[in-house]
């Protein structure tokens, strides 16, 4: 085999084309076996043109005049698929005959593999988004059932620990004539409107430091000294009860649905942790839950009523009046105390 047939396979083996081309009329003097291989449907012409059709002559001209030097891409479609060459130009001499070197290479297989990088970047990152995006959701899901506090454990750890909360101050909202208002209303209205008076109910308590714990159809809980010890915990989810109730009469005013509630206050000791593995929620257990809920059922409709340790913490910064002495299911009997909103007692009376 001569040295020239073994060039020309080496050439073909890594897909590179070879010709000359005249400087002056841009017609090829020579190409090599490969070139017939990419063009063979335009070599019927000696024309530069005719089978590189997208060529900026211009271009090619000014740069080899500049740089003697000039490189494009050139796309040609065979048959089905698109061909694509990056071409070298080089300005060269024969005597006194100006001519261009022209070395191709077919980087088609390098365009494919770059393009199928770019959309793999592309879906890797549009994925990387999704699951920011879900991230954040499952985020926010969790801490609207738990405090931060128990959620950065959890997601630390996998776990939560049982915690002592001594002492806290619990509120317990139980709505008046709920059942009734869900076998004759719309349930859609109902859910809804439930819905943005809870959001309401959130908001007044995350303005005093109180944390919802959880709702239970229409029970409501929130707790005042948790996770963070408070001090005045007791204020803090009395002012929360006095302008939920506040609310609701406010609300009541423009809204054909009338929602009337009791609520109950007890202070104490409670245990808060994650129940629950696939179907967990954040709960809290207690004494002073237990009371809350059974003080709940001494108020009357758009009434406050409170434990007798609760009233005299509460005594000198809020208006106060003696239920009496009340057998309370599951604890001693006690003094119960109605917690006054002097507008609203003063609104009421008169009504």
């Amino acid at each position: 085999m001569t040295i020239e047939a073994i060039n020309e396979k080496l050439l073909r083996a890594i897909g590179v084309g070879v010709a000359l081309v005249g400087r002056s009329d841009l017609k090829f003097l020579f190409y090599n076996n490969t070139f017939e291989e990419w063009f063979e449907d335009r070599l019927e012409t000696d024309e530069l043109l005719k089978v590189f059709e997208d060529l900026n002559t211009e271009e090619l001209h000014a740069a080899l005049d500049d740089a003697g030097q000039y490189t494009a891409e050139i796309r040609h479609r065979k048959k089905r698929r698109q061909l694509v060459i990056a071409a070298d130009f080089t300005s060269a001499t024969d005597g006194d005959q100006e001519l261009i070197v022209l070395v191709c290479q077919n980087i088609t297989r390098i365009r494919e593999l770059e393009s199928m990088i770019d959309s793999y970047s592309m879906m890797v990152e549009r994925n990387t988004r999704e699951i920011k995006r879900e991230k954040e959701q499952v985020e926010k899901l969790l801490l609207n059932i738990m405090p931060r506090s128990v959620y950065e454990e959890y997601k630390a750890f996998g776990v939560v620990t049982p915690q002592l909360y001594d002492p806290v101050s619990v509120l317990m909202l139980d709505f008046v004539g709920f059942t009734d208002m869900v076998a004759s209303a719309d349930p859609s209205v109902t859910v809804t409107e439930l819905n943005d008076i809870y959001s309401a109910f959130d908001r007044i308590g995350e303005q005093f430091g109180c944390e919802r714990i959880k709702t239970i159809g229409d029970a409501y809980i929130t707790v005042a000294g948790l996770p963070d010890p408070t001090p005045d915990h007791a204020r803090a989810v009395a002012n929360a009860a006095i302008r939920f109730v506040r609310y609701l009469e406010r609300r009541n005013t423009s809204h054909p649905n009338q929602w009337r509630c009791r609520i109950g206050i007890a202070s104490g000791a409670v245990v808060g942790s994650v129940v629950g593995i696939q179907k967990y929620v954040y709960d809290i257990f207690g004494p002073a839950v237990n009371l809350a809920t059974r003080l709940q059922e001494f108020a009357e409709p758009m009434q406050i009523s409170v434990q007798d340790e609760v009233a005299a913490t509460l005594k000198d910064q809020f208006d106060l009046q003696a239920l009496g002495a009340k057998d309370i299911r599951g604890f001693d009997r006690q003094e119960v105390w109605r917690l006054l909103d002097v507008g609203i007692e003063k609104k009421l009376a008169g009504s």
